[in-house]
């Protein structure tokens, strides 16, 4: 989905589509919560 509402925008230059685009972008990106919770599992010796 990203990938086409990238192409929309560079054909059009629409800013909408550039908006929607971030929206997309940022939905798809994880939380702070959650990149915590990445850095914790990693950070945590295996038994």
């Amino acid at each position: 989905m990203l990938e086409f509402t990238w192409k929309l925008f560079s054909q059009t230059g629409n800013i909408d589509t550039y908006l929607l685009f971030k929206e997309l972008e940022r939905e798809q990106q994880p939380s702070g919560d959650e990149r915590e919770a990445e850095r914790k599992e990693v950070d945590q010796p295996v038994f």
